[in-house]
């Protein structure tokens, strides 16, 4: 049986690839505590297209 918890699966994306211009998008794949942070999380991913950090946003 599957456990019933309050973590659920979040894609994050790169906001500033979109106004590179450059073609393809960055997202990555987390999970994150509903019950804990409610609000849209914000991290420091690798974008490996930019080749620097850029700051993901949660999507959706």
């Amino acid at each position: 049986m599957a456990k019933k918890g309050n973590r659920v699966q979040v894609i994050l994306e790169c906001t500033e690839h979109k106004e590179s211009g450059k073609p393809g998008t960055s997202r990555y794949i987390t999970t994150k505590n509903k019950k804990n942070t409610s609000e849209r999380i914000e991290l420091k991913k690798f974008n490996p297209i930019l080749r620097k950090m850029t700051v993901h946003k949660e999507i959706k």
